[in-house]
């Protein structure tokens, strides 16, 4: 595969360097101040270092050991009626569902059998650096043919999930669903529902690959017309998906297909309840640049947590939830079929699911409603719950991250700077261990972005929720707040894959 990435170097060297070279940069112990002034001598917190130990062990511990394995490999998949090939782990699109509950230690065991190097990161989990799954920044790649062995504390409960993190192996299917439960949780739903939401068209209409150099062209290589009016003269990118919700265009790429657990709209996943039951929604978007809207006609959809925590409860028409989001939501099912659909937000499809109670006639899926109106919110309008807000304090440091680049020149950065592992501390936001942080993302785009910081969850705004992925729409900044509990060096990126493939990443790096 001799597909470029947005240095112009091949693809296995996701980011942007040779392991070698990579290895040198995150040996170096000065940093590079973003204002451009000569560099200060800090000690930057590895992986390896003690202070990661020391928050592990703090962790809360139930003496138990939860084991599972990931095969990752090729396979054929069936959907909508046809043979595609990609990967995944365990045979399958949508991986296995890993669960465990807190204070759980889980250990996983990771078989490549791709063709290349890969890793896998734990979207949302706070644990150890070393454990965060992120080639050459916490880890080396796990070799073609080789295995490694991710062990750590299950610290929280909520919805979560896991993923490759090797530049676009996610866009193949390389992902899967880790829910924590909480012992002490009162039950108020009949039955679970694990969603995982995708838009795909590997194997269909071409690879991640093909999106990726396309879109690389910008507007300019494949386009005629003036804003407004433009019309696409290639084959993947979208141009007219527009959304007012996320405030202007909606997405870069053109999917053929939207996956409801890995299965299409022609054949839904489908689970089975009596009248009156409810049932505990747990959504996650895996998507690479799509936003779907959630929502069954006609009913209500009781919003309980976002990204994992818990929120003040509202009572919604449907949630937004951006790449990399997770929302849990309570349905109660009235008799019948109910379908639970999966708008993509500003653009053409479905995703679907249906709940059954036994009764009536199965839902058209030509026959749905193509929009999901009133109330409508996403994961970053909600409220956190009393239990779970930050404690009031000062902010210790503070840091502004401008979300830049366009749609134009497909130039997506921070700061005006792309990622670069041969530098991956240019620009880093220095924490120290026990600060509280602010983080203020400034969009000055016209692009929409989902902000993914790992490691750790914030809170947005003063009273918001506690999340650790948010929309930032055009135009807007949105102040997140988190305190620096877990030493090590941790990617930030926007959660769209091909933004992040254009160097739209940087480093939250603890020093001492």
């Amino acid at each position: 595969m001799n597909s470029l990435t947005a240095q112009g170097l091949p693809r296995r060297t996701f980011l942007g360097v040779t392991l070698g070279a990579a290895s040198a940069a995150l040996l170096a112990a000065c940093s590079t101040p973003s204002d451009g002034s000569a560099p200060s001598a800090v000690r930057r917190v590895m992986s390896t270092d003690e202070a990661v130990r020391a928050a592990e062990a703090a962790r809360p511990s139930s003496g138990r050991t939860v084991s599972a394995s990931l095969r990752a490999a090729p396979l054929t998949a069936n959907l909508a009626g046809k043979p595609v090939q990609t990967w995944g782990y365990n045979d399958a699109i949508n991986g296995s569902l890993l669960r465990g509950s807190v204070g759980d230690r889980l250990e996983v065991a990771l078989e490549n059998a791709l063709p290349e190097p890969t890793v896998v990161h734990w979207h949302g989990l706070a644990l150890a650096n070393d454990q965060d799954g992120v080639e050459m920044l916490t880890q080396k790649d796990v070799a073609a043919g080789g295995s490694f062995s991710y062990g750590f504390r299950l610290a929280h409960p909520g919805t979560y999930w896991y993923h490759s993190h090797v530049e676009l192996q996610r866009e193949r299917g390389l992902y899967g669903p880790l829910v924590v439960d909480d012992p002490s949780e009162t039950k108020d739903w009949d039955h679970e529902w694990v969603i995982v939401l995708d838009d795909w068209m590997d194997g269909v209409t071409g690879t991640p690959e093909d999106v990726l150099k396309e879109l690389s062209g910008g507007m300019g290589g494949g386009m005629s017309g003036g804003m407004g009016g433009m019309q696409h003269s290639g084959t993947y990118m979208a141009m007219g998906s527009m959304s007012d919700f996320l405030g202007g265009d909606a997405g870069d790429v053109r999917y053929p297909l939207h996956l409801f657990n890995g299965r299409t709209p022609e054949d839904p996943d489908t689970v089975t309840a009596k009248p009156g039951d409810r049932v505990r929604l747990r959504l996650i978007n895996a998507g690479g640049d799509t936003a779907y809207r959630v929502g069954a006609p006609g009913l209500k959809l009781t919003v309980t947590h976002t990204d994992g925590y818990p929120v003040e409860r509202k009572d919604v028409d449907a949630v937004v939830l951006g790449m990399g989001e997770r929302i849990d939501a309570l349905l109660t099912v009235p008799a019948g079929w109910t379908p639970l659909m999966a708008r993509p937000e500003g653009k053409a499809g479905l995703a679907l699911g249906r709940i059954s109670t036994g009764s009536g006639k199965e839902p058209d899926p030509a026959a749905l409603p193509a929009r999901l109106g009133g109330m409508v919110v996403d994961g970053g309008q909600l409220s956190s719950a009393s239990t779970v807000r930050l404690a009031s304090r000062s902010v210790d440091v503070k840091h502004t991250v401008r979300l830049t680049g366009s749609m134009m020149a497909y130039d997506w950065g921070l700061n005006g700077r792309r990622f670069d592992m041969a530098n991956p501390y240019e620009g880093a936001l220095e924490v120290r261990q026990g600060q509280r942080v602010q983080i203020d993302f400034v969009n000055e785009g016209m692009m929409w972005h989902p902000m993914h910081v790992h490691g750790h969850t914030f809170q947005v705004g003063d009273a918001g929720a506690r999340k650790d992925t948010v929309i930032v729409r055009p135009g807007r900044t949105v102040s997140v707040f988190l305190d620096a509990d877990n030493p090590g060096q941790w990617l930030y990126h926007c959660h769209n894959a091909y933004h992040a493939a254009r160097g739209m990443m940087g480093v939250l790096s603890y020093v001492a």
